[in-house]
């Protein structure tokens, strides 16, 4: 018999190599989601387009990852996460190289597509396979290394896009090189492949056992779209959509919003995302640990977004020192950080059995309609000068978000049987 504290060692490493996994390539994911835009100058300087034109790349984008998000659940589901993860890395490479090669602008459309279509699978398969194979125990960490490495990826690809740009002198070979970083990482996952197999034989004997226990108390199999039946699934879809419009107003517009605001130099606010980002992952790590301590995670989810929306709406004020403005809309991300794994634990209790990645598929589609449609409402806010209202925006789409969460909790909590 072996010894308990050799099992739970070998348990521990088995947990780490996955979320490891995981968490690369979900940073790769991130990473191609800017693919495209820290390249948009010399777009515009080779091909002659404009920045609408360029905003119809990442609306493509955004479009074709969430429609194909929501459908990818269901793939994930009956075939199983790590083939469509494996897909999803090989449309990476493909958006890469169709960027390195693009004759024009048809070509970066083509290459938007891709990327996109990329991106659609990654939050299903990714969670199905930490559902899977990672501890209950040790899930919240998890869930947290999932969102640090997704921040990773998108403080990784300006840098390294650029900076290749930079070095050769070509914008093309920057793009080669972001396919050469994809077929690393699909590299590095095939060889660790058996980490992440979610359908291993305990998976496999769980759902055996609910097919045999639903056939013993004579209840029919439940239809593949009963889940979209659940007012738990659209909550959590609306938490999703009004907490990304926030982070989208962040991520575009905080920079600009300040300099009209506060008359910061560019050179300073230019630095306010990239902090707003890290000070994100420094929350994910404190909430990856509340997760396992706190039974009712909407309560996390309101404190946390309620300290970040208090500090996007002082901002908003106009009356700070400038300076403390923008330390303001940067230690926001602390608050939205911190909710993080909860926010990736209740969407976990609100999945019924068996429906793992159709949930998560569903639910994560709003954070690309989210990307997709509140941009051009904080763009036109500060078009119209009010860059208080981006702030102020972005805050009360935060306050949105906590009252679906809270509906979602307070579901949850009720016991079996409540109406």
């Amino acid at each position: 018999m072996h010894a308990p504290s050799h099992t739970a060692g070998a348990s521990a490493r088995q947990d780490a190599t996955t979320i490891g996994l995981i968490g690369l390539a979900h940073g790769s994911s991130h990473f191609h989601h800017l693919l495209l835009p820290p390249l948009f100058p010399l777009f515009i300087r080779d091909f002659g387009l404009n920045y609408a034109q360029l905003g119809l790349l990442v609306t493509v984008f955004f479009t074709v990852s969430g429609v194909g998000q929501a459908l990818a659940g269901f793939v994930v589901d009956r075939i199983g996460a790590r083939p469509v993860l494996f897909g999803a890395l090989l449309c990476f490479i493909a958006a890469s190289l169709a960027t390195a090669l693009a004759p024009g602008y048809g070509g970066l459309m083509l290459a938007a597509a891709l990327a996109g279509l990329g991106n659609a699978p990654f939050h299903p398969a990714d969670f199905t396979i930490l559902n899977r194979r990672v501890s209950p125990a040790r899930l919240g960490h998890a869930f947290s290394v999932h969102g640090i490495s997704g921040n990773l990826g998108w403080a990784l690809a300006p840098v390294y896009l650029i900076g290749l740009s930079s070095l050769s002198g070509q914008w093309r070979v920057a793009c080669a090189g972001a396919a050469v970083l994809g077929a690393v990482v699909l590299a590095v996952l095939w060889w660790r492949r058996a980490d992440l197999d979610d359908h291993h034989t305990a998976h496999r004997a769980e759902v055996a056992r609910l097919q045999a226990t639903r056939a013993a108390q004579g209840q029919a199999e439940a239809h593949p779209m009963a889940f979209l039946k659940l007012p738990s699934v659209w909550l959590c879809f609306s938490f999703f959509f009004w907490t990304t419009s926030a982070l989208s107003a962040i991520q575009g517009f905080a920079s600009p919003a300040l300099v009209k605001l506060y008359g910061l130099p560019t050179s300073v606010t230019a630095f306010v995302v990239t902090a707003y980002m890290l000070c994100g992952a420094a929350g994910m790590v404190v909430g990856g640990f509340l997760v396992a301590r706190v039974a009712r995670l909407e309560r996390t989810i309101a404190a946390a977004m309620s300290l970040s929306a208090l500090m996007l709406l002082l901002a908003a004020s106009g009356s700070l020192p400038p300076l403390v403005a923008a330390g303001c809309v940067a230690l926001a991300g602390v608050g939205t950080g911190l909710a993080g794994p909860s926010r990736d634990m209740l969407i976990k209790r609100a999945a019924p059995p068996g429906a793992t990645g159709r949930v998560y598929g569903t639910v994560y589609s709003g954070l690309d309609l989210g990307f997709a449609l509140a941009a051009p409402v904080f763009g036109a806010l500060l078009d119209q000068g009010h860059a208080a209202g981006v702030f102020a925006g972005a805050a009360g789409a935060m306050a949105l978000g906590v009252a679906s969460a809270a509906v979602v909790g307070q579901r949850l909590a009720r016991p079996q049987g409540a109406g």
